[in-house]
Formats: structure tokens, sequence, C-alpha cells
């Protein structure tokens, strides 16, 4: 059967593409002829708007005075010579201003100064991505940058963004390579900054982008958070899928938090935080403690014996706040006890098919504070080290509702028990650091350059096996410290629960009561052989 041709309305497809272009070219010189009517009508819409919003926003007792100036000053407009074609030139030639095109023209390209600094940084980059034996070399010494840099950006006559391409027998798998090539952009972008490098090993390219600092002005407060969710932080935008509401020194904004979630379905129950002194160790205990007391209970072990954490001492869900060794061991011995009753509580349940018990349901949060120095006092009365008692909430403290966050000095690593190194998956480093201290506690390198000025609280986070991510603690300090600032102890102060009760002093032969119904003991019974 012989093919119907196609109708001629369907197959003449070059007159409709002439059609079409005619039409097009028809309307941008309308648009050009008409430019100046429509420029004039936009500013008549834009004066007509302004009047109706000042019409609105006059009190109803001064609209008669403001009509009858109106229709005064028409009068003598309408009676001085020329006045009407007068008054329709200036209403005309304001409608033009007001309607007239303000979209600032983009620079053609880069200013001399721009075009200096990144043909300075192309010329660095020769002796590391180029090869003699390359026959079309993409780096050479008398090149130029254009074929190697796709995309650019200055502030301020700074760089803060590059984009470059670089030859496929670079060995950009290499970390000495990479390295070698992040120092240098590094310097020649200009120091006092922090910097990411974004490596796509497919497609050959490097990007190069300068971050702004950390807002160190979030201060401890209530976050918009679930059950089983703590706030450790603050990072960039990018770098997470989520923003909470916080109220800073610019007053509420929404910023990108890290963080860090536990309970029984959580892979990372367990943290473990380290950093030099006065880095805000355990100022991020004292935040957990403030966020944990929203939702269950915490027992505090400081063992620095220094009393930071004496603001939350008789606290309503605080169970015990103890610094001594025989108290320490005490509480977390009864906190291994209180783990493994959960268990079997959470078994029973389980295997009659009942829910589960709402004490065992309802979170504890287990913060231990230098426990390296506890082991240190330990060992020299010959005792058991504390941090073995450790042992059941760690390995099941995730079923059983129990969470267990570690802070100490970065030099008593080799003090703490292999049991708290292996079990903690969440991990925080804080301070000034070298990028090869950071990747020995996280167990990956840092993608951003050290940081010039390094606020307390400033440090890096990663959670299991996900991303190194920038941090910034939020402020807690001590309320009950005098070199507290005033907001900063009211803003702490406010998200303590309750009122403390007055401190007891029991003789050594009293209990030691941790506020649970079920679990009192003696300081005599409870101490380790």
């Amino acid at each position: 059967m012989a093919r119907r041709p196609l109708p001629s309305i369907l197959s003449s497809r070059p007159g409709l593409v002439r059609g079409r272009d005619l039409a097009r070219s028809a309307a941008d010189s309308a648009t050009d002829v008409l430019h100046p009517v429509i420029t004039i009508a936009r500013g008549l819409r834009k004066q007509s708007s302004w009047a109706g919003g000042w019409w609105g926003r006059t009190p109803k007792d001064r609209r008669g005075p403001a009509l009858l100036l109106a229709a005064a000053s028409l009068v003598v407009v309408v009676m001085m010579p020329y006045g009407p074609l007068l008054a329709i030139a200036a209403l005309m030639a304001s409608a033009g201003w007001m309607g007239r095109d303000r979209t600032p023209v983009a620079p053609a390209g880069p200013s001399e100064a721009e075009t200096g600094r990144l043909q300075s940084v192309y010329e660095a980059l020769v002796p590391y991505l180029s090869d003699p034996a390359d026959p079309a070399p993409l780096y050479a010494h008398d090149g130029s940058w254009d074929a190697a840099f796709s995309e650019y950006e200055f502030r301020q006559g700074r760089l803060v963004r590059l984009h470059l391409r670089y030859p496929a027998y670079f060995t950009d798998g290499e970390a000495d390579s990479r390295a070698r090539v992040e120092q240098l952009l590094h310097a020649k972008a200009g120091r006092g900054r922090e910097y990411r490098f974004d490596w796509n090993e497919e497609e050959n390219h490097l990007t190069l982008t300068a971050l702004p600092p950390l807002p160190t002005d979030i201060v401890a407060q209530r976050f918009v958070t679930s059950p089983g969710e703590t706030v450790l932080g603050f990072t960039d935008a990018g770098a997470v899928q989520r923003t909470v509401p916080v109220t800073g020194g610019d007053g509420t904004r929404d910023a990108p938090p890290v963080v860090w979630r536990t309970g029984a379905r959580s892979t990372e129950p367990h943290l473990l935080a380290l950093g030099q002194p006065g880095t805000g160790t355990t100022s991020l205990l004292r935040s957990i403690a403030l966020q944990a007391l929203a939702h269950g209970d915490v027992v505090v072990v400081d063992g620095s014996g220094t009393g930071e954490f004496a603001c939350l001492s008789g606290r309503p869900g605080v169970l015990a706040v103890e610094s001594g060794l025989a108290g320490a061991a005490a509480t977390l011995e009864w906190a291994a006890n209180e783990t493994e009753r959960r268990l079997i509580a959470v078994n029973r349940a389980r295997q009659a098919g009942n829910p589960v018990a709402e004490d065992v349901r309802r979170p504890l949060w287990i913060l231990v504070d230098r426990p390296t120095a506890l082991t240190q006092l330990a060992l020299a009365e010959g005792r058991q080290d504390p941090q073995a008692l450790l042992d059941v909430p760690l390995r099941h403290g995730r079923t059983a509702n129990v969470a267990v966050a570690v802070a100490d000095q970065l030099d008593a690593t080799e003090a703490l028990a292999p049991l708290v190194i292996a079990q903690t998956r969440a991990r925080v480093v804080l301070g000034p650091l070298a990028p090869e201290h950071v990747t020995a506690v996280l167990g990956a390198p840092q993608l951003t350059t050290p940081a010039a000025d390094v606020p307390p609280g400033r440090g890096y986070a990663r959670l299991g096996t996900g991303p190194v991510l920038r941090l910034q603690v939020p402020a807690t300090p001590d309320p009950y410290d005098e070199e507290t600032s005033a907001p900063h102890r009211e803003a702490v102060l406010a998200l303590l629960p309750g009122t403390p009760e007055e401190p007891a002093t029991p003789p050594l032969p009293e209990p030691v009561t941790l506020r649970k119904a079920a679990v009192v003991r003696t300081v005599a019974d409870l101490e380790l052989s």
C-alpha cells in the first residue's frame, strides 16, 4: 500500500520556522519602539501603588485635610499659565524615572588586578600540573589561565571561588599530590581564611571555595529537635540538609545544625569528644546535659573535680553529679546495673508482647568528663579502672536507651580504655590541631584548611562513617563562674529545670541516693575492690 502524503500544514516546517522568526523579530521591534511607553506605564503603576499605600497609612482624621490640600493645589495648577501642561510633563518625567530599568550591569570580565591574580595562580600551578612529554599542555609557562579556569569569583578584591581543570595524568588519587596543590592554592588565594577543596576525580575538576567563619554568637537555648536528637553545634549551610531557628546577636535566624541521634534506631549511640584544655569539651557536655534533661535523666561524672557541673546538682532529672573516685565508681556501677535491668525489662516485654515500661523507655544519659584523671587515681590507689564500668552501657546502651558521652584532653588519649575508643562512633575534636591529628581522631581527613583564628568550641565532627563537618559548639559556660558574662549566665540558668535542692553533706557511712526509687545502695556496697 502506498503511503499517503502528509497534509501541507504538517509538512511545511520551514514556513512555520520562518513565521515564528518573523513574529519574534516583530515583537522585539515593537518592544524597542514602545520602550518609553512601557517605562512610563511601569512608573505610573509604581506611583499609584505608592499613593494607595500612603492613603492606607494615613489616619482617618487626617484624610479630610489632605484631600482639601490636594484640591487646592490642583486649582492653583489649573489657574497657572501652562499649568496643566507642566503638571503632565512633570508627572511623565517622574513616572519615567521611577519606571527605569535598575538592573545593575554585570562587568564584562575580570578587572586588571583580578586578571593578574588569576594569572599568578595559573603560573604557580604549572610545575605541579604539567608534564614535558605532554604535546598540548593545559598548564605551560607561556600559557594563559583562560583555558584552565572555567569559573571564578572575587569579593572585595579577594578570590572566594575558583573552578579549575587539571590534566588526566595528574595523580589526584595520592594524598601527597593533592596536599601540595591545596597548600599552594591556600597560599595564593590568601591566608587567614578557611578553604574547602572539592576534587572531582572522574572529570578532573577541582573547586576551591572560601568558607565564611562559623557564627560564635549562638548561646545555649531550646533547639527545635525531636526526642533522641541532640544539637552538637552548627556547621556550613551546604553541609547538612536541615536548619533550626536560633537566637543570636542579630536576632532570630535559621542555622544548619550538626544533629547527633541516639536511641534504639541510632547507629552512633555514643560520643567521644577530644580537645586541648580550654577548647570547649566541657561546655559541649554541659550543652548535651541541658538538652538531655528535656526528655530524660542525666548522670554526670566529673573526673577533673573542678565543679564545672555544679549547676546541675539537685536539679530534677539529674540523678547524680560525682567528682570523687569513690562516688564516680559507685555511680558508674549503678549505671551498669541500671543498663542490665533495662535490658532484662526490654527482653521480657518483647517475649510477652507487652509494651516496654515507661521508666525503661525514658532515656538515660551518662556524661563522663576526663575519665583518664580518675584512671590515674585508681591506679595510684590500686583500684580498678572506672572506665571498665562503662563496658555494659557502651556495649548494650543502644538497646537499653542509654547514651554515653565521654570528653577528655587530646594528650590523654593513650590512657583511654580501648573499649571507649571502639564503641564511640560519633566523634568531635575541638581546638587548633594539625590535620594529621584530626584524621587520627575522626578516622577521615578534613576537607578544609585549618582556621587561622580558633575560638572556644570550634572544631570538627564526624558521625559514624559520615563526612567530616566543621563545628561550632553553642556557648554554654558555667553559670557559677565569675568570669561568665551576664547574658550567657542567664541563658544557661533559664535552661536548668526546677530549683536546686540544698546541698547536703552527710558523713561517709550515709547512703548515696541516685534518685531512683528502686536503686539505693551505700558507698561501702558499691566500692570496687
